[in-house]
């Protein structure tokens, strides 16, 4: 494996602990908070963020159609995860990635997609349910580990003012 595709597949395990950690644990009825000013709900974000892994795999292989509507939260967190794991199949497949590509598939899709991992965050927050905030340099961020089940917090933030009562820093 050269030198993008180990990259890109981290960064693609980045994407999925950090997604994952925002998703875990969320109380029902997350998935529709709307934030106000016409803002994406959590599902919607989640929708959108399989769009566009959906096209960055269009981008390394042949183009895709499309996707339609899932039906269900839980089926668009599904698909979201499981299109990361094809994405980083694609990537693996890629021998010899240009240089050109792996830095396009870095500026769009892939950063689009971290920053609307981000948004999901926020949206806990803002929906009264915040999450804990963890050092990322630390965390156990794994590129064979794309789904939903990701490793707990190695570093989280001991102090944290904004915590529920029953937080723990052990839980992080």
């Amino acid at each position: 494996m050269d030198r993008n595709q180990a990259l890109l597949r981290h960064y693609l395990g980045a994407i999925a602990y950090r997604t994952a950690k925002a998703l875990r644990g969320a109380p029902a009825g997350y998935e529709a908070f709307e934030a106000g000013h016409q803002s994406r709900t959590p599902r919607q974000l989640v929708r959108h963020m399989s769009g566009v892994i959906n096209y960055a795999i269009g981008a390394v292989s042949e183009p895709r159609a499309v996707l339609m509507d899932c039906g269900t939260y839980s089926a668009e967190v599904e698909r979201f995860f499981a299109l990361l794991q094809e994405l980083a199949g694609v990537i693996r497949q890629q021998s010899g990635l240009a240089d050109a590509l792996a830095a396009r598939l870095l500026q769009g899709p892939l950063s689009d997609a971290m920053a609307h991992a981000g948004q999901l965050a926020l949206l806990r927050r803002l929906s009264g349910s915040p999450i804990p905030p963890e050092d990322f340099f630390a965390a156990a961020v794994d590129p064979e580990r794309l789904g939903l089940n990701q490793a707990e917090a190695r570093s989280p933030d001991p102090e944290w003012p904004e915590a529920p009562k029953d937080w723990n820093a052990q839980d992080g």
